[in-house]
């Protein structure tokens, strides 16, 4: 049976196998937009800061389920390519058993030790109640978290986007829908809103374990798992990157608050929040199309087509390219808008908001490029290149541009600290594409 992705490589054919997952992840982020949205109206802005508090340890999760799922995407994607579905099965397998058990085990340890954590992460004794009343319920639904990001990937693997994006959306209007139910109507607050998004992360991940294990005509399924932590390890490592950029995001969250809170106090955070909030949902179309064109490029790198692997690389970057200028545009000309959706125009925290937006929308121009380049390195097999490069965007150049431009320009040092960082990346991702340029099947000069 031909596999969905065997097929010649034209702009049209990319943009259709990828657009599914450009508008899941749309998706994904605007439910995650309408959570905060909906907890700043119906909460307040105290409650709507402690969620970007929290998010450092929420991201831990999320960077597990990225992990797993993009590293097992290309492993189980080349060996499509090569013919190998028993061992895509058999890996496939392995690798949700052992994930589940670890979402089960993180979980209990981190609601065991939630309340130092918080603490940990700079909640001060007016938002604490609030991100208490928050993890606490989602951290309950943990391991379907997990499941749920890497089915995002694998679904797509099994060249069933299309199915993937109706799921998500699915879950999202179900997530939207409660939050309205649990804190406009019953009044549970905050916590409300936890469950909501709780039982929104169940919806993909019983559809996914249920598709997978009885539809007998999936590209790959669960199996009676068999051992082996060698290739287990194989999967990790490959989604190094992406685990280590959701980590450094974590802990540049974290910076932005704790200086925004040093710099001008809680309207501070609440702004970052918005900022981040915004940010999540506009580069969503990079992380979507990052996500939806890794496998074609495993699957085509399995079958050993050079001639389509150059044509899909060259499509992408000017995709990319075009992406980033549309969202830096987005950012100036809409920014009102959208920190109007949290705050009244009227409150301080809107003006800061939008000036944020206007400086920190300048790192999109390069963002889409760099997340691509990453993606490119995993789609190969190179987990050590492309967690090289998340690493040094999403952790150094990002945390020390966060400390060195606060320093030297206070708050609006705080905002530049992306484009500038974002910019530092660009110039070690290029010069990776470079130096790779004969190893893998992407430029002319490979050989």
């Amino acid at each position: 049976m031909k596999h969905t992705m065997d097929h010649a490589i034209t702009l049209g054919f990319l943009l259709r196998f990828t657009l599914p997952s450009i508008i899941m992840m749309m998706v994904l982020s605007l439910y995650t937009f309408a959570d905060g949205m909906l907890v700043s109206h119906f909460v307040g802005a105290e409650a709507f800061s402690a969620i970007n508090v929290v998010y450092p340890l929420m991201s831990v999760v999320v960077a597990l389920g990225t992990m797993f799922g993009t590293g097992t995407t290309a492993i189980v994607s080349r060996k499509l390519g090569e013919g190998d579905q028993k061992g895509a099965n058999e890996l496939f397998s392995f690798v949700i058993v052992v994930t589940m058990g670890i979402g089960a085990v993180f979980g209990a340890v981190t609601i065991a030790l939630l309340p130092s954590l918080i603490k940990l992460l700079g909640a001060n004794a007016a938002l604490y109640p609030y991100c208490y009343q928050y993890a606490m319920p989602l951290l309950c639904f943990l391991p379907m978290s997990i499941l749920q990001i890497q089915f995002q990937s694998l679904i797509v693997a099994a060249g069933k986007p299309q199915m993937g994006l109706c799921v998500t959306i699915i879950s999202g209007i179900t997530n939207m829908i409660l939050d309205y139910v649990f804190m406009g109507v019953f009044h549970w607050g905050i916590s409300g809103a936890a469950i909501a998004t709780g039982i929104g992360f169940c919806i993909p991940a019983v559809f996914g374990l249920c598709y997978f294990r009885w539809n007998e005509r999936a590209a790959f399924r669960l199996v009676r798992p068999v051992q082996n932590w060698r290739q287990l390890a194989s999967a990790a490592a490959n989604g190094a990157s992406e685990m280590v950029s959701y980590l450094s995001e974590s802990v540049t969250t974290f910076l932005f608050n704790i200086t925004m809170m040093r710099l001008i106090g809680q309207q501070g955070v609440a702004a970052v929040a918005i900022v981040l909030y915004v940010d999540f949902m506009l580069v969503a179309m990079s992380l979507g199309y990052a996500m939806g064109v890794t496998p074609l490029i495993s699957y085509n790198y399995g079958k050993q087509d050079a001639d389509n692997i150059r044509k899909i690389f060259r499509m992408s970057l000017v995709l990319c390219v075009i992406m980033g200028v549309c969202m830096t545009a987005g950012t100036h000309w809409l920014g009102g808008g959208l920190a109007a959706l949290f705050v009244s125009p009227k409150d301080p925290i809107y003006t800061l908001a939008v000036v944020g937006m206007g400086y920190y929308g300048f790192s999109y121009l390069c963002k889409g490029v760099n997340l691509f380049a990453s993606a490119l390195f995993t789609a190969f097999g190179n987990g050590r290149v492309s967690a090289f490069l998340s690493f040094l965007r999403t952790l150094i150049f990002l945390a020390g541009s966060i400390l060195v431009m606060a320093a030297l320009f206070g708050v609006t040092g705080v905002w530049c600290a992306a484009p500038v960082a974002e910019l530092m990346a660009l110039c070690v991702s290029v010069s990776c594409i470079v130096r790779y340029r004969r190893k893998y099947p992407y430029s002319v000069n490979y050989e």
